[in-house]
């Protein structure tokens, strides 16, 4: 394999002060929505014949290296840069990077350029019965049954509904479910994405995906009989046709898109499949299948392609409800500490802030080994390019230097 070596600017090399892609001088004070984006840009436009690190473009616009590989992702999603190595992470510019430099809608996300969703029907009126359940039967689902109240999950844990187009989430999904809208669910891990597709489909069958995931995983595979031979066991997506399932696909963008292309036929038009393991085999989706999937972007390895985006009409964002973290009683400050850096984060300035997953475990590390512990490791998780920042957050909410949670000497 061939190593393609980074070239650097010759010493003493002066840069065109009037290019439109010229690199902005350093700057650490906390940048507009987008602005990140923009300057990481302008580095790949001025110098496009080098491949980059996100350390390499950090210490020239004297930023955090995560929120700069956070920005250089954003822009290989939108085909403003390419990745052209995974180990270590290198960038380059591509025929649209100057595109980045010039501002514009600075929240547009790559997975928005597929058709929008189609309107949800309206509301019930209040008091009757609420439309078909995600199996279809209607019998008996009342209005607060079908998700304006808490929902019980199937590990008895109770999620509460947030609103979604006017509907609260869990009711929108099942809508989208009846008109066999597939929706895709995007934000960072931990934000209640698994939780919400739990709440709202009770007939959930789940694929966790990962590098590792193969087509057998998801058609099935022959298995060593109890009496001897092999017999064809059916996996997860057969199941979830023949049965009228929902099929969710965790981390649908960790997968192989050659191998996840196995379940495109069973979102459109045909609704089959056929298992070519097993005689070549045609399943027929039954009434009520549906297919719902997850995607981290910041996650190392995602990839969101336009085969895949495509088949997904309602995309949607889902981030930390933090006024939902006050009421399950999270200390206030631990809250504050997570707005602080969600704000930094939505502005490039850092990658990485705490989501509910993560105040959720705080609370659980302070009723066990007290709030200073629960600090210091709320610290601890940070990722390394983070941690000053994350550090200087803390210490200005709780008043106090903090280190991460680590041992001390011997009693």
């Amino acid at each position: 394999m061939t190593t393609v070596p980074t070239t650097t600017p010759a010493s003493g090399a002066v840069p065109t002060a009037a290019a439109p892609g010229a690199v902005p001088a350093p700057n650490r004070g906390r940048l507009g929505q987008g602005e990140l984006r923009r300057r990481v840009a302008a580095v790949l436009v001025d110098r496009p014949q080098n491949l980059f690190s996100p350390g390499e473009i950090a210490k020239d616009l004297g930023r955090s290296a995560g929120a700069v590989a956070n920005a250089l992702d954003t822009l290989t999603d939108r085909g403003q840069a390419e990745r052209v190595s995974g180990r270590p992470r290198r960038y380059r510019a591509t025929a649209t990077t100057g595109d980045a430099t010039k501002g514009g809608s600075a929240g547009t996300r790559a997975v928005r350029r597929t058709p929008p969703a189609a309107p949800a029907p309206a509301a019930p009126p209040s008091g009757t019965t609420a439309p078909a359940t995600a199996t279809g039967s209607a019998s008996g689902k009342t209005a607060s049954q079908y998700g304006r109240g808490p929902v019980v999950r199937p590990n008895g844990q109770t999620y509460h509904p947030r609103r979604l187009a006017d509907l609260p989430d869990v009711a929108a999904l099942r809508r989208l479910r009846e008109a066999s809208i597939a929706a895709l669910l995007y934000g960072p891990p931990g934000t209640g994405k698994t939780s919400l597709v739990e709440a709202a489909f009770p007939d959930l069958i789940t694929v966790a995906g990962d590098g590792d995931t193969a087509v057998a995983d998801f058609i099935g595979e022959y298995t060593q009989a109890p009496g001897g031979g092999y017999e064809f066991v059916y996996g997860p997506l057969v199941t979830a046709m023949t049965e009228g399932r929902c099929l969710f696909i965790d981390d649908a963008t960790l997968i192989s898109p050659k191998v996840l292309a196995v379940v495109y036929p069973a979102m459109d038009g045909r609704r089959q499949i056929t298992v070519k393991a097993h005689k070549g085999e045609t399943i027929t989706a039954a009434e009520g299948f549906y297919v719902i999937a997850g995607h981290n972007p910041g996650v190392h390895g995602a990839v969101l392609t336009e085969a895949l985006a495509s088949r997904f009409s309602a995309q949607i964002q889902v981030s930390t409800d933090y006024d939902l973290a006050a009421t399950l009683n999270i200390d206030k400050r631990a809250v504050r500490v997570a707005r602080n850096l969600a704000r930094r984060q939505a502005s490039g300035e850092i990658g990485w802030a705490p989501q509910l997953r993560e105040l959720i475990a705080f609370q659980k590390m302070t009723k066990v080994l007290g709030a200073e512990a629960a600090v210091a490791n709320l610290l601890g998780i940070a990722p390394e390019e983070d941690r000053d920042a994350v550090a200087e957050v803390i210490s200005s909410v709780y008043g106090s230097a903090v280190a991460p949670l680590s041992l001390g000497r011997q009693i």
